[in-house]
């Protein structure tokens, strides 16, 4: 249970179905359209032309949004009924920022190609990006849970090791074959 005044005690855990609430659906989903755009440039930065890149992390994100939901309908078949298509609407509608997060990482990959920067600098501005993206998610979400002090800085932290785990993938990566 959350102190009163929170910003979470306006907002139920979750739903009267069990279901997460919409709010943070999205903020999860958004999280995880970060770490995934920081996975591909990680691992095809160095070796993949901008364009193709930007495509790729694209499609690749548009893959896990619809897997996603794919396995949620799944896991509702295997309990013995179907969502409607209003609620598949919904939940895509909901988890759709899973892709919309890699808009400004995508952005600067093209702006920093714009001013002269090579593919393998580019993706390496773009994955900083992600980084900065990952420390403000991780600092929203311990202010919305109210944390403060120490623990505000150490989950701030966690998030941004996270991505900085992915600039040492994409450090490491090429020299592997």
């Amino acid at each position: 249970m959350t102190a009163p005044g929170t910003a979470d005690a306006a907002q139920p855990p979750q739903q009267p179905d069990g279901q997460p609430g919409p709010r943070r659906v999205r903020r999860a989903a958004g999280i995880y359209g970060v770490i995934v755009t920081a996975s591909v440039i990680a691992t095809a930065g160095t070796t993949l032309k901008t364009v193709q890149l930007v495509v790729a992390i694209f499609v690749t994100l548009l893959v896990y949004w619809l897997a996603e939901e794919y396995a949620q309908v799944g896991e509702h078949a295997s309990a013995g009924h179907l969502p409607t298509w209003p609620r598949i609407s919904a939940a895509l509608v909901a988890k759709w920022p899973m892709v919309s997060a890699s808009y400004i990482p995508l952005l600067t990959l093209l702006v920093a190609r714009l001013f002269g920067a090579t593919p393998p600098n580019a993706a390496l501005v773009a994955l900083i990006v992600c980084v900065g993206l990952l420390t403000f998610y991780g600092w929203a979400a311990a202010r919305t849970a109210g944390l403060r002090g120490r623990a505000l800085i150490g989950m701030t932290l966690a998030a941004s090791a996270m991505g900085l785990l992915m600039v040492a993938l994409k450090a490491v990566l090429p020299h592997l074959h």
